[in-house]
This record gives C-alpha cells, structure tokens and sequence, in this order.
C-alpha cells in the first residue's frame, strides 16, 4: 500500500474512527468539568470579578497588550490562591495540547523574564529611572493573566476567556458546540537574548515553517507571493486595527509543488494543533475539506531570520497571520494568530441557534 502523504492523516482518521463524535463530547465535558472545579472554589468576591454574563461584551472582544495599557475582565492569577492556580492549569491542559500548554504557560513565564531583564538593566544603570518607570507601568507578570467566565457550564451557552500580554485564548459552548478562535500568541522577544534562556523561542516553529515554505518557492512563486511594502508593524487584523482581511494575496496553494503544500499545512497544524487533539482533528478536517488548493500563501519581508518579515494564510474558511517586525526592525518580536471566519466566538453557531429556536 502506498504511504499516504502526512496531510491526509487527519482525514483518514476521521473516516476510519467514526467514534470521533463520542471523543468530542468527552471533550467537551472534560473542559466543562474542569471550569466547574475553578468556579467552586471561588469565594464570593472571586465570583463577582470572574463570573460575567454570557452577554457581556467582554466575551467578543480580545487583546493583546499589557495589563498596564488595556485592563482584562476576569479574576488574574496573582489573585488566585495556589490550589485555584492548580486548577487553572489543569482547565489549560484538558483545553490545549502539550504543544498548545508549553507555548501559553511559555508565553505566560516571557513576561517574568522582561521584568527580570528590565531589572537587571536599571541596576546596571543602563537605563535611566524614568524609562524604567514606564516599563514597570506595563506591568508585565505571570500574575496578570486573566480568567473570565461568561455564563457557567451549567448553561447552554457559555464559555471563558484566558489573556493577557501576548495570550488570548477564547472558547466558547453553544449547545455543546465549541468555537475556539480567535487564538492569538506572542512572544517578545522572540528569542531570548541572554542568560541561560539564550536562544529560547516559544514560538519557534511558527517562523520557521513559514521561512522554510518562501525559500522553496521558486524564484517566479515568491515574486507571485511577497507583496513589495515594509513589514507591518503588527498583524493587520490587530484588536486595536479593527481591520478585516477580505481579499485574497499571494500564491493559491494550487500553484504549488505537492511539497510546498506540506509545508504550508505543516504551518496550518501548528497552530490549529495547539488545542487538544481530538479538537484540532475536526478543526483541521474543516480546512482540508474546505480546500487546501483554494489557501493563498502571501508574504512581505525579508526571507530569513532576526530580519522583519510577516506573513498570511488565507483560506475559504480561516486566516493565519504571524508578524515579527519588531519595536527597532530587528525582528524580534512575534504576534500570530489563528481565527475562523464568520465564527468567531461561535458566532455563526449562535445565528443558527437563534433562527432555529424563538426566543
């Protein structure tokens, strides 16, 4: 038998185990059983700062910038007792997969890093008292990650949110069905310059594989793929843009060698593949009936590393985009992220939902 080709792997598996639905439900309920073990053990006050309704409009909006310039809803970790901290992570691990877990609590620990290093610079003397005042105003911390939910798992409709600098994480539960995007990660620096975190990327495979997939292209492809224009200074989709992405740039996977197409779903799984597995299968199984052929590939920048370059998947259904320009040019700063269009926060559930009941 001949070996099918890694992409198709997904699909297979669906076909050949049609107890995915079963395992699905189990997920659902694992997520819904973790979430009830948090809320129980909030006390009063705990409760009024993290438990929203489902109508709040905090539950359709995302950021991504430090506490200190944008305030999340929720209750934060610093807040959290060590027992709730232990539940928090055990909701992170029943929500994402391994690789999905490592890059949020990796992200998460980035931010104890900037302060160490800010820290270490001000002592030195190397950067005066009034610019290490404004660094500390940003209030960069593993403490000041945010835990909201909207409703309670005994609804319906519910869901919560996880976020914070470089971390937004937001699933919502319409009648068991499960939205999971906007899913954005970032990472600054994108690798760590000193100590003996030198050379620690979070976010490693995500810029490698998109720099891997332009440098396969021949010379007429990435004339086709790479727009001629500076590197945006953040992903154009930004929560601060309001900006959506309607046209299609680039090359049409179409038009690429069968290896060039396993390289862009390498990137597509990379990121689709930071939730739990039997999640990111159905996931990953929508784009790939979608149309692979159908994804649009575009590029801006330079074609290597630690030199700023952005880039777009673009498909019938979702948009990957994953920016590092960084604050000097100097490429080292990452923002990404996955969304599914027209469902954002389960919005298309939601209108099938209410057009099919009265309410």
């Amino acid at each position: 038998m001949p070996k099918l080709p890694c992409f198709y792997v997904g699909c297979l598996f669906l076909l050949l185990f049609p107890g995915m639905a079963d395992s699905q439900s189990t997920y659902n309920d694992e997520i819904k059983q973790a979430a009830i073990n948090i809320i129980n053990t909030l006390n009063p006050l705990q409760k009024r700062t993290a438990l929203l309704a489902f109508t709040d409009t905090a539950r359709i909006k995302w950021n991504n910038l430090p506490v200190g310039l944008r305030a999340r809803a929720g209750i934060n970790i610093g807040n959290m007792s060590d027992e709730q901290r232990k539940l928090l992570h055990s909701l992170l691990s029943v929500s994402l997969s391994s690789q999905g877990y490592l890059k949020a609590t990796g992200i998460m620990h980035l931010d104890n890093l900037l302060n160490s290093y800010f820290d270490s610079l001000y002592y030195k003397k190397q950067i005066d008292t009034a610019n290490y005042r404004q660094v500390m105003g940003l209030k960069w911390t593993h403490r000041n990650y945010y835990l909201a939910f909207f409703g309670t798992p005994e609804d319906a409709n519910w869901g919560f949110k996880i976020e914070g600098h470089h971390l937004s994480l937001n699933f919502t539960f319409l009648n068991n069905e499960l939205s999971v995007t906007p899913l954005f990660v970032g990472t600054d620096p994108a690798e760590y310059p000193v100590s003996e975190y030198a050379g620690w990327r979070v976010l490693g495979q995500e810029e490698d594989l998109g720099i891997k997939l332009i440098n396969l292209l021949s010379p007429e492809q990435q004339k086709k793929a790479t727009m001629s224009q500076e590197v945006p200074g953040d992903i154009i989709t930004s929560a601060e843009s309001g900006k959506r992405l309607v046209d299609y740039w680039g090359i049409k996977a179409s038009e690429m060698t069968r290896q060039q197409q396993a390289i862009l779903q390498y990137i597509i799984r990379e990121f689709v593949f930071n939730l739990e597995y039997d999640k990111a299968l159905v996931e990953y199984d929508k784009i790939i009936k979608a149309g692979i052929d159908k994804v649009y590939f575009g590029w801006i920048g330079a074609y290597q590393l630690h030199k700023p370059h952005y880039y777009i998947l673009n498909g019938p259904g979702f948009l990957i985009e994953f920016d590092n320009r960084g604050f000097e040019n100097d490429g080292n700063h990452i923002h990404a992220i996955w969304r599914e269009k027209g469902n954002e926060y389960g919005e298309d559930i939601l209108k099938k939902h209410y057009l099919s009941e009265k309410h």
